[in-house]
């Protein structure tokens, strides 16, 4: 049919032409956040009647658009009890020593979690661990950052919960009348895809990945939470009999220490070899984060501050006591001043945990560290105490953190938890939705997540996002745009052999992936693509699967996903530098890929 016979007939194709441009203008130039511009779409086609109020908003009330706000309350509960510690006790081992090992590494044991938890909580988890791995070997964290964001791509295909892409394609799909994809639909391509590309990071990082230097004030990065602090050794901690260099504080948490006091005697470094003992005094350099794991596990004690006032205990996850920093700004009368001769805890009801003064180093005990206007000191105190201290000028009180405090004593309960909501769809016949849904309430109900938290997981930029763009998919079917323009590009895959055809479609795919979202990318080319089927001889199947794939290949541009974006700075990396390292991955899926589909879907 006459494309200009076609739309001076059907306005509303009309209308969904040009809100396609329009979306991909937006989407390509970022005027407008992605989520906004998918909400504005929807706008016009409810205004101009292309698509009812019903269809229009019915992604956002899809299953698979559920199943991602649950899977994100999972993720956080996994997050916050722990759950990545034994990997990152891997990455901090002795045994990884070159980039390579740590590579190898990445993509053998991060990837297959990202196939469960979503890639950029990983990312921005593992990041400042990996970071401190290139600081500690002398190695430009550009040399391993990039493998990082690409593992957990190839990670992401490995089963529907990997992506949030993955579920859009799930919804799309099943709005179309295909129905919806199951846990392990991706997995026998996924397997193949994730082991190919893992074999193409190992080998060729040392030749393609640049080294473009270190940060060396990365440690002392005040961005980086970095505070100092002192703390003991108690009887019961398992650092008793380690030396420094093999203990937990090294391995698990990189906690430097920077002196070690024992029996009124003061021990300068080198203290790599020393072995703790009890009641050692420890002056140490330590995240936020990691100061309150370790003193929930009992590793250490803060050594001024580990008394109770009014028998409670200050670093338990009790309602009403936060965690929260507070600046000393200029002419504060506590300026000038240490905390002992403050005496802080009894004036303020509230217990100093550490210290950290910009980018100098603090070696004084932190009793007895005079204090400077500009310190920010991390603090603990009853929410009657923090307003006292808003409304004193002394402290400016910046943040407060509802849940810095990690349950560690839950881990095993979430694992187990999560384990579960894999396996109740695999061998049952509750659908995915309800066994994430389960799975919220049982880490809800166990203690593993508290109920505000479930709210402050949920990525609501993601949510209206994916929510708007399956509107996209409806409207191209319902105007029959989709089946026009396959009428159109028949030309183009007419008479090719059915390798080449998918070849021709997962390119194009890829291409467009690389400039706007991989969600956008799948609304459009989705519809479109499954057109083919009849033509090619395929199941629809094998194009849904085509397209989800080529739509997970961001490996050319910083844009293409939020994890490269994610790596970018702290790997020091220019434009071309991600293209350098990608364009061998993508030629090689750009073969692979159709042939997978083949042998699956024939």
């Amino acid at each position: 049919m006459n494309l200009i016979s076609f739309f001076s007939n059907d306005f509303h194709a009309l209308i969904t032409v040009l809100v396609l441009i329009l979306s991909l203008i937006l989407f390509i130039r970022n005027t407008i956040a992605p989520e906004l511009t998918g909400l504005l779409c929807v706008g016009i086609f409810i205004v101009t009647g292309v698509l009812t109020p019903e269809k229009a908003l019915a992604g956002f009330g899809s299953p698979s658009l559920i199943t991602l706000m649950g899977l994100f309350a999972v993720s956080s509960a996994l997050f916050k009890s722990g759950a990545l510690d034994r990997v990152r006790e891997l990455i901090s081992s002795e045994n990884i020593k070159t980039p390579r090992k740590l590579i190898t590494l990445i993509t053998f044991l991060i990837a297959p979690i990202s196939g469960i938890v979503p890639n950029t909580p990983v990312v921005a988890s593992l990041l400042p661990l990996i970071e401190g791995w290139c600081e500690r070997r002398n190695v430009s964290p550009s040399k391993v950052l990039l493998p990082l964001s690409f593992a957990t791509l190839l990670g992401g295909t490995l089963t529907l919960l990997g992506s949030s892409v993955n579920l859009l394609v799930s919804d799309i799909s099943q709005q179309l009348g295909y129905g919806s994809l199951e846990l392990f639909s991706l997995t026998s391509i996924g397997i193949p895809v994730w082991l190919i590309g893992t074999i193409y990071m190992i080998f060729v990082s040392d030749l393609l990945l640049p080294d473009r230097g270190r940060n060396k004030d990365f440690i002392k990065n005040g961005n980086m939470n970095i505070y100092f602090t002192e703390v003991t050794i108690p009887f019961s901690s398992e650092l008793v009999g380690q030396s420094v260099r093999n203990s937990r504080l090294q391995r698990r948490f990189d906690v430097d220490v920077l002196e070690l006091q024992r029996n009124g005697k003061v021990i300068l470094p080198p203290l790599a070899d020393r072995k703790f003992e009890p009641e050692d005094r420890l002056i140490v350099r330590v995240t936020r984060a990691d100061l309150l794991r370790l003193q929930q596990e009992h590793t250490i004690l803060l050594a001024e501050n580990n008394k109770s006032f009014g028998g409670t205990n200050l670093l338990s996850n009790e309602e009403g006591t936060k965690t929260f920093e507070a600046l000393l700004p200029s002419g504060s009368t506590l300026a000038g001043a240490s905390l002992r001769e403050l005496r802080f805890r009894q004036r303020h009801n509230a217990t100093v945990l550490a210290l950290r003064r910009g980018q100098q180093t603090v070696q004084e005990r932190l009793g007895q560290a005079v204090l400077r206007a500009g310190d920010v000191l991390l603090l603990q105190a009853p929410l009657d105490s923090i307003r006292g201290l808003q409304a004193s000028n002394d402290l400016l009180i910046l943040d407060q953190f509802e849940d810095d405090l990690p349950v560690l004593i839950r881990k095993p309960i979430a694992i187990a938890i999560a384990i579960g909501m894999v396996l109740l769809p695999s061998l049952s016949n509750i659908p995915l939705v309800g066994s994430v849904l389960l799975a919220v309430i049982a880490m809800v109900t166990c203690g593993c997540l508290r109920p505000a938290e479930i709210q402050r997981s949920i990525r609501l930029d993601i949510i209206l996002l994916l929510g708007s763009l399956s509107s996209f998919s409806v409207a191209m079917q319902v105007t029959g745009l989709a089946d026009l323009i396959a009428v159109n590009l028949d030309f183009v895959v007419n008479g090719m052999p059915l390798y080449f055809a998918l070849m021709v479609i997962f390119v194009a795919t890829v291409l467009l992936t690389q400039f706007i979202s991989n969600a956008a990318s799948v609304a459009l080319i989705l519809p479109v693509a499954i057109q083919f089927s009849n033509v090619l001889g395929v199941s629809p199947n094998a194009l849904i699967m085509l397209v989800l794939f080529g739509a997970s290949q961001s490996f050319l541009t910083p844009m293409g996903y939020q994890t490269n974006l994610m790596v970018y700075g702290p790997g020091r990396y220019r434009f071309f530098d991600i293209a350098k390292y990608g364009a061998g991955l993508t030629l090689i899926m750009s073969l692979t890929v159709p042939a997978l589909i083949i042998l699956n879907y024939k």
